[in-house]
């Protein structure tokens, strides 16, 4: 390509030579000279490549939000397995849907007898009660920190004081609250007590046949005995006897240990009830129950108040039977822990029998 060069005086001003010309270009008319400093304007325009649109529901998180994020939809699709292993590493329980309130027992010690004594055995008192002509022993459970008790009507009736010994081996003075001689249920209440670890109230509802069960309570005054089996039968039919005057004068035939005739199957057992009696429905368990258990508590794997002990046989009572066979059978009975409940705020009032 020829070049061309520019005398001086050749262009006028505003005129420019071409680079890509070989004859000098003047502007059009009315135009805009054009700053050198720039390049030309291309010679056709430029065709626009729009950026692509986000895609609905991909905005991606940075930073500490992003990470919880991720970490909370990991934890969703793990589901269950996740609230398990951190249950299992921390400790803590949740309510269960069964036969339980809540998980009383450590973790550690699921499942077994030891665990369930450890854990409730705090809450199960030994309760002596002075009569006109005698005593009675039998046992209790609290269920307040400030010694509200619960027993078996049997057990404090007619009394005139009432002692408590607790599992620490600590002596209080009690006063009934309530009585409730037609559900064989008693309320007492520990005086200047306080700080009393109290036991957690179950769920009867969901027992089953064939469940494992504890049973705490100080048979012959023994305080604190444990004992194990399972729920044999529910809702069996025991009547027991509503008359002042025949708990006394049982008690005082049996010794003052808070045996309890009753009657199952239109039999009588540990003695004649009287003419006035009451029947409930009970839960019927082959844990060893013997005098002095009534009152206490049934208790489930978990450590849940499922019953109050209430009325075992005894062979011993048989006059044909000698003293070698005395004790548990492998049939006792339990108030369970519902109808307790539906009595509790009848009970603080003083109770039906008022």
């Amino acid at each position: 390509m020829t070049e061309s060069f520019r005398r001086d005086g050749e262009y006028p001003q505003g005129q420019q030579q071409s680079p890509y010309s070989e004859t000098p270009q003047q502007n059009p008319p009315h135009s805009t000279p054009v700053d050198s400093a720039w390049p030309p304007p291309p010679a056709y325009e430029p065709i626009p490549h729009p950026e692509p649109e986000p895609r609905a529901g991909k905005k991606r998180l940075r930073g500490p939000v992003g990470l919880l994020a991720a970490v909370a939809v990991a934890a969703a699709v793990v589901g269950g397995g996740t609230a398990y292993a951190f249950q299992e590493l921390t400790g803590s329980s949740t309510t269960a849907s069964s036969s339980t309130s809540t998980n009383v027992v450590p973790s550690s010690k699921k499942g077994t007898v030891s665990g369930v004594a450890e854990a409730v055995s705090p809450s199960i008192v030994e309760i002596n009660a002075t009569l006109s002509n005698g005593s009675s022993t039998g046992s209790g459970v609290i269920i307040t920190s400030d010694g509200e008790i619960l027993t078996n009507n049997h057990v404090i009736s007619g009394a005139s004081s009432v002692k408590v010994q607790t599992s620490d081996g600590k002596s209080y003075t009690a006063e009934v609250v309530g009585t409730d001689a037609k559900k064989d249920l008693a309320l007492i209440k520990l005086k200047n007590a306080s700080g009393l670890k109290a036991a957690t109230l179950g769920d009867s509802a969901n027992v089953g046949v064939g469940d494992e069960v504890v049973a705490i309570g100080s048979p012959e005054g023994l305080t604190g005995t444990v004992t194990s089996g399972i729920v044999s039968a529910l809702d069996r039919d025991v009547t027991v006897s509503t008359d002042e005057g025949q708990q006394e004068q049982q008690q005082q035939q049996q010794g003052g240990s808070g045996q309890w005739p009753f009657e199952f199957g239109g039999q009588e057992f540990n003695g004649d009830t009287g003419s006035s009696t009451t029947t409930y429905k009970a839960i019927q368990t082959d844990a060893s129950l013997n005098p002095g258990n009534s009152g206490g508590a049934l208790i489930d794997m978990n450590g849940n108040i499922i019953g109050i002990n209430s009325a075992m046989y005894s062979a011993s009572s048989d006059s044909s039977s000698s003293s070698s066979s005395a004790g548990s059978v492998g049939l006792g009975f339990a108030i369970p822990i519902n109808t307790v409940k539906a009595d509790l705020d009848s009970l603080r009032a003083g109770g039906s029998d008022s």
